[in-house]
């Protein structure tokens, strides 16, 4: 538990229910601000700590060691958050289902150094922490079967094992994975990939991907286009069972 933040609580007087009126969310979440692990997201963190009269490093100073990239931290806090997160991607693994050896063959494309690459990929490894919580959130990931076929790196082994991860993975009952077969004609995913995560109280908020920058978006109508996107995105994969027996194949196919 986070005892700091606990004492600090308790000498201010709040408790999870008044802090969260004061605050802006739902008395559930902030409970859960003090679990190990459990960072709120940057506008709420700086809030909390206005109420509690402390610094925000006094309350969760692993933000000063967080190693990924600082305009992704945002999303990464959403994503602690979430009860829910739908993702779709065209052309990578999704980052909570990588493993270690994908997610450096992603990262080294990059022009980064050999220090920030370990960086990123140790703090992308910690954020599949959340798929083994007591109350893990609905992880619902769509793939379009490129990703599955497109080597990463030069050696058919890492493909072979990240596939099977995938499909580890796709067995735990809060995870499903589904796959839009190559013989798709065009379809909605072909705009490119994004992740829409519903919080406690029932908002989404999602993240798109870009060449340049990415975005997180929470405007009402946009997130309802995207939701739209979605279920029709859905409707071209595979069901989870059929899914499933392709990453299979596509392990055995990595030789």
């Amino acid at each position: 538990m986070n005892q700091v933040l606990i004492a600090a609580m308790a000498e201010a007087g709040e408790t999870a229910e008044s802090l969260a009126g004061q605050v802006g969310v739902d008395p559930k979440t902030a409970a859960r601000w003090a679990n190990p692990g459990r960072i709120p997201r940057s506008r709420h963190r700086a809030e909390v700590a206005r109420v509690l009269g402390r610094e925000v490093a006094d309350l969760w100073p692993d933000v000063l060691t967080r190693r990924e990239p600082a305009w992704f931290r945002p999303w990464i806090d959403i994503e602690r958050e979430a009860v829910a997160l739908r993702w779709f991607e065209l052309a990578w693994v999704p980052g909570l289902l990588q493993t270690e050896a994908y997610a450096r063959a992603t990262l080294t494309m990059e022009s980064l150094t050999s220090e920030e690459i370990d960086d990123q990929v140790s703090a992308r490894m910690l954020r599949h922490a959340i798929l083994h919580r007591s109350r893990p959130p609905l992880v619902v990931a769509v793939l379009d079967e490129a990703v599955l076929r497109r080597r990463a790196g030069r050696s058919a082994e890492l493909m072979r094992e990240q596939c099977e991860h995938i499909a580890t993975c796709a067995e735990l009952p809060h995870v499903q994975v589904h796959v839009v077969p190559t013989g798709t004609p065009m379809y909605l995913g072909l705009g490119g990939p994004f992740t829409m995560a519903e919080m406690p109280d029932g908002t989404q908020v999602a993240h798109v991907d870009g060449q340049v920058r990415a975005q997180i978006i929470d405007e009402t109508t946009e997130i309802a286009t995207l939701g739209r996107r979605w279920a029709r995105i859905v409707g071209e994969a595979l069901p989870r069972a059929q899914s499933l027996d392709l990453v299979r194949k596509a392990a055995a196919a990595w030789t």
